[in-house]
């Protein structure tokens, strides 16, 4: 599947914008106030947001939940319905545009959008592009029992079980082998 810068950006955008979200109730929120949001922003460089507000920030919590749905969604009908509902709500508008350096891209959000909206379309026609490409398997998260964290496996044969085979991955294989090691000195 090709993958292009933007759709590439997008991604993993939407990525990080699921894994803001605390995992239970003693976990804290990635965008737990405005500035939170505006390091969110700046960190992925989305562009022409402006200022941002505490209505900007409950609406991007709002569309984080229906992103976490997509990557919860059963199969490829139910993840299609759900992004249809977030780029529609978004009011999408694809314009070509080549600006601060990258080359021409497509910006699905309407000019002068809200930053929810924003992230509604260009995110949500990023993981349009997988259903569309019956790739909606590769949208997960993550295998571990004490991780639930979203990722996109981009992995050639679609194997990809951890968000990080460095940190979950290798946890889980390192307890593996001392359960064994145990096992097998009785």
């Amino acid at each position: 599947m090709l993958i292009t810068h933007d759709t590439r950006c997008a991604l993993d955008t939407v990525v990080d914008l699921v894994n803001t979200a605390p995992e239970d109730d003693a976990a804290t929120d990635g965008l737990s106030d405005v500035t939170a949001l505006e390091d969110f922003v700046r960190n992925h460089e989305i562009s022409d947001v402006g200022v941002l507000s505490e209505f900007d920030l409950s609406a991007v919590r709002k569309i984080r939940g229906r992103f976490a749905s997509v990557f919860a969604a059963p199969d490829a009908r139910a993840a299609a319905a759900l992004i249809n509902d977030l780029v529609a709500a978004a009011g999408t508008t694809p314009q070509l545009t080549d600006h601060d350096g990258y080359d021409w891209h497509v910006h699905y959000f309407a000019p002068g959008a809200s930053v929810a909206d924003h992230l509604a379309a260009d995110c949500g026609m990023a993981l349009a592009f997988f259903v569309v490409a019956g790739e909606q398997e590769r949208l997960r998260r993550c295998e571990a029992p004490d991780c639930r964290r979203a990722f996109v496996d981009l992995s050639r044969n679609r194997s990809r079980r951890y968000c990080d085979s460095r940190t979950c991955g290798n946890r889980l294989h390192v307890a593996a082998y001392r359960a064994r090691r145990k096992e097998a000195a009785g």
